[in-house]
């Protein structure tokens, strides 16, 4: 740790951010063997949690906003793993569904959650905590900030 203040070694908020991209070097070619960038998987993720759900549902779970979603999703559907269908109860709101594609690449993504723990150098339980620590972290910073 820094003892400058405005030591970048000093910012916990540039450590997370330098993971961020780390962890999507090592997911990058994991995601390219599904065809998918890590945006597209987080949605198919969130879909192979819970199918039929709609825009502003993914968007929330994924702390995502529509217009940053929607051109993920025209996407997906593109490659024919989603279907983007509007409610018949209320036509504003647009349902997201897995093609049987969609359901069946989950199969092939089923090891990728291991081959990120095994990249990390570390167990599986160290890695649980360290996410239940970060969850932690940003629910507070979240509360901080309303």
């Amino acid at each position: 740790m820094s003892d400058d203040p405005l030591g970048l070694d000093s910012f916990l908020c540039f450590a997370i951010y330098s993971v961020t991209h780390a962890l999507n070097r090592v997911y990058k070619p994991i995601l390219d063997e599904l065809g998918l960038t890590y945006p597209q998987y987080l949605v198919m993720v969130a879909l192979w949690e819970k199918d039929w759900q709609t825009v502003g549902g993914i968007g929330e779970r994924l702390f995502l906003e529509s217009s940053t979603l929607t051109p993920l999703l025209k996407r997906l559907e593109a490659a024919d793993l989603i279907r983007r269908e509007r409610s018949k109860q209320d036509e504003r709101q647009v349902l997201i569904r897995l093609t049987p594609q969609g359901k069946a690449l989950r199969d092939k993504a089923v090891n990728v959650p291991a081959c990120i723990v095994e990249a990390s150098g570390t167990t599986a339980e160290n890695v649980q905590r360290l996410k239940s620590e970060l969850v932690a972290l940003r629910n507070a910073f979240d509360k901080s900030a309303t």
